[in-house]
């Protein structure tokens, strides 16, 4: 089937002081052509009027890009058009685009599959490029481009290098018998042993989860402790309901917030108790279980009752009112704001420790899944002792790789993967 030529508006949206429209495909060049006259040199910028081509009516006067295929970042033929950005203009050119025939509106995320179609990135790096696109705060920036820039696929080029080596030894004992054959087959059970130890650390690396979801922090304790006033002191707006009955909150409250670039979701929960009330008695049963599955646990009850939490913080709430002073709690006041500072120090200290270092590549359950699977299948290779059997035990490891890098056995997450792209990426 015959490749379509693509555009888009690849900047964002007008009113704004440059607009880029993008134009890939075969008729890429040829389209240009029609609309702005000659193109400058490949990867050179020059000033063109940009015509209609079926009127000759001036649409604008922009800077016309060139890229030619493969070297762009699609892997086809490429022009770009930065014009003004005042709505009028952009409509103009898009319409004019869409009246050459060939040409059609790209799909969100269209240019990046086609890139990735054409080998200019592979499937984490398209991972990557999406996060990057969703990116909040600046760990997460930093993580999506660590993983754009190619620092998975890197590492994994690595890795299938050594499978492959690791391979052609067992293929080749298959075929060939010699007087080493034993001590050859401990080696490779031995090299086989020591990548999938290595693929075992990758997996043991911070997740990039917390990172673009949030660390959940969850505020817990009896009720009338004062978590909600808490919560509202922390988001600096009434976000929980505050009265002095018990049992208030019935339903969990989430506060998205950014605390030092780290990505925080915030939990109010319901009363830690025994609840005489249906209604009361689900809210107390979800609070329970979000503490269990909390990163983060600020408990603001007594020692006796508090739950038990790698990450818990323990608060000495209402100090404005209460004057003993426990150790080990950080004293918290929602009224005058006493020990908010600290609290959200200690807590980003624990969230710090659940996110991948800065810039390091972190992996996403798709990923991760996929390496589990290979450090399985080499596992068993260097733990089977018949060439035959790690043959095979290596072939479903590279089978996985594959499948990471998109190289076989991703449709069902392209569709996905590229819908998260906007228009024009």
């Amino acid at each position: 089937m015959a490749v379509e030529t693509i555009f888009a508006l690849s900047s964002g949206r007008p009113p704004a002081a440059i607009s880029v429209i993008r134009v890939s495909g075969p008729q890429a060049h040829s389209a240009a052509f029609s609309i702005g006259g000659d193109l400058p040199q490949a990867r050179n910028a020059a000033v063109r009027e940009l015509r209609h081509p079926g009127t000759g009516e001036l649409l604008d006067e922009a800077l016309v890009l060139r890229f030619d295929a493969p070297a762009s970042s699609t892997g086809e033929d490429i022009v770009e058009f930065q014009c003004h950005g005042g709505r009028a203009v952009v409509d103009a050119v898009l319409g004019a685009l869409a009246s050459i025939d060939g040409l059609r509106e790209a799909q969100p995320g269209e240019f990046t599959r086609r890139a990735f179609e054409n080998g200019r990135i592979d499937l984490t790096e398209a991972e990557g490029l999406a996060d990057l696109i969703e990116a909040e705060t600046e760990s997460q920036r930093k993580a999506a481009l660590a993983l754009a820039e190619g620092g998975l696929r890197k590492q994994i080029e690595t890795w299938q290098e050594r499978l492959l080596g690791l391979s052609a030894r067992a293929e080749r004992a298959i075929d060939y018998v010699d007087e080493d054959e034993g001590i050859a087959s401990v080696e490779l059970g031995n090299e086989c042993q020591d990548l999938a130890a290595e693929l075992r650390q990758w997996l043991e690396r911070p997740r990039v989860e917390p990172l673009k979801d949030g660390v959940r922090v969850v505020v817990a304790g009896p009720p009338n402790a004062g978590k909600s006033s808490l919560i509202n002191a922390i988001a600096g707006e009434e976000r929980a309901i505050v009265t002095d009955l018990p049992g208030t909150t019935r339903d969990h409250i989430e506060v998205p917030l950014a605390l030092d670039g780290i990505p925080i979701l915030l939990t109010d929960t319901a009363g830690l108790r025994e609840a005489e009330d249906k209604v009361e008695a689900i809210g107390v049963e979800r609070a329970s279980r979000l503490v269990e599955a909390s990163d983060v646990l600020v408990w603001l009850g007594e020692d006796e009752m508090a739950p038990s939490h790698p990450r818990r913080i323990d608060v000495h709430a209402k100090s404005d009112i209460a004057a003993l002073r426990l150790p080990g709690r950080i004293p918290v006041s929602a009224v005058t704001q006493e020990g908010i500072k600290d609290l959200l120090q200690a807590v980003a200290a624990r969230a710090k420790s659940l996110l991948p270092g800065e810039g390091a590549v972190a992996l996403n359950r798709r990923q991760a899944s996929l390496i589990d699977e290979a450090s399985r299948a080499v596992g068993a290779a260097g733990e089977s002792g018949d060439p035959v059997l790690t043959a095979e035990d290596l072939r479903h490891a590279r089978a996985a790789f594959d499948r990471l890098t998109g190289r076989a056995g991703v449709e069902d997450v392209l569709d996905a993967l590229f819908g998260r792209f906007c228009l024009g990426k």
